[in-house]
């Protein structure tokens, strides 16, 4: 089942933020663009691997009025552990939310039934709290944060424009298309 254009459910979790423990709501997301990004487990293999590429990205995300929230089925403290230990993990600077209780990873859908572990997901969700992207792959294959903020572009100028469309690898400025008769069967 889908979660493209549903509203993201409550939840209320502790997060591992800038050296701090905080409490972090739905809310928090309310009113900007936001990813939820999903990893199985800290202090595994390939996940720090896609946290420190996020990482690396969140100041042109910031720059886009994007937020970010890495999500696992570990503790917050388990999250602050981490940070402390990995130079690739004390890069981040976005929230890292505890989902011990597994509320978050049932609401979006991505919680690996027996094992207690989410699946590696993204979602993208616009201001009103609707997702407008989502990917999920295999427990093998990682993520590229650069592609990730192509279609956060994309969304975005979806959204602001009406009536556009964004093609197979658009790149921003590049040209988009507006859906109409007139278009089928000529591209």
């Amino acid at each position: 089942m889908t979660t493209i254009n549903k509203k993201i459910l409550p939840f209320s979790t502790e997060a591992f933020f800038r050296g701090e423990f905080v409490n972090v709501t739905e809310e928090h997301a309310q009113g900007k663009w936001a990813v939820f990004f999903f990893y199985p487990a800290d202090f595994t293999f390939v996940c720090p691997t896609e946290l420190e590429d996020l990482a690396d990205q969140y100041e042109e995300l910031q720059r886009m009025g994007v937020e970010v929230y890495a999500v696992s089925t570990d503790t917050h403290f388990s999250h602050k552990a981490w940070h402390a230990s990995s130079d690739a993990i004390g890069k981040i600077n976005f929230y890292m939310l505890g989902d011990q209780n597994h509320e978050i990873s049932n609401n979006f859908g991505v919680l690996r039934e027996g094992q207690g572990l989410s699946d590696r997901a993204t979602f993208v969700v616009d201001p009103d709290g609707i997702v407008q992207v989502m990917e999920i792959t295999c427990e093998g294959v990682g993520r590229n944060a650069s592609e990730l903020v192509r279609k956060i572009k994309a969304a975005q100028y979806v959204r602001a424009n009406p009536g556009e469309v964004c093609p197979a690898k658009w790149e921003e400025g590049e040209n988009t298309l507006a859906p109409s008769i007139e278009l089928v069967g000529k591209i």
